[in-house]
């Protein structure tokens, strides 16, 4: 009787998991409980540091990975940190939104590839200053995933 290896996580497949990104505050993203997330490994939908973790790793694993501060999401960059004129809030955005502490927007990414977010960290009438940075950013990250599939 022969066995068959479960396949193995290689740069370019395509993965069903659940997953749990965490920082000193908690919990930033977490799958368990609830549907998995799908994603293809390279395609920058995780940090490199993260992907990096599951290559070779086999369909139904679970592992855990504590990621040293900054190593997944690199340093909290000054230049992230930008004032947003109410003008161009008004051109990206819904003309009736409210800006508070705390809240995260999407925008457009430079170039129209994609979003990126932004969290708002003052808001004054004619301006609003988002911190661009990632939330984990300079931060410890612990990462735990459980492979459901290997494509």
């Amino acid at each position: 009787m022969s066995t068959t290896t479960p396949p193995s996580v290689q740069a370019g497949s395509f993965l069903t998991l659940h997953y749990r990104l965490s920082g000193p505050q908690g919990d930033i993203i977490n799958t368990f409980g609830g549907l998995p997330a799908t994603l293809t490994l390279g395609s920058s939908e995780l940090s490199p540091a993260l992907e990096q973790r599951m290559v070779g790793m086999n369909e139904g694993q679970e592992a855990t990975f504590e990621l040293a501060a900054g190593e997944a999401f690199g340093q909290r960059s000054p230049d992230l940190i930008q004032w947003v004129s109410r003008r161009l809030l008004l051109e990206f955005g819904d003309p009736d939104e409210c800006y508070a502490v705390g809240d995260v927007v999407q925008f457009p990414a430079p170039g129209g590839q994609g979003a990126m977010a932004g969290a708002v960290r003052q808001v004054e009438p004619e301006r609003v200053l988002f911190d661009f940075n990632h939330p984990l950013a300079d931060q410890p990250v612990k990462f735990q995933v459980r492979l459901i599939g290997v494509l």
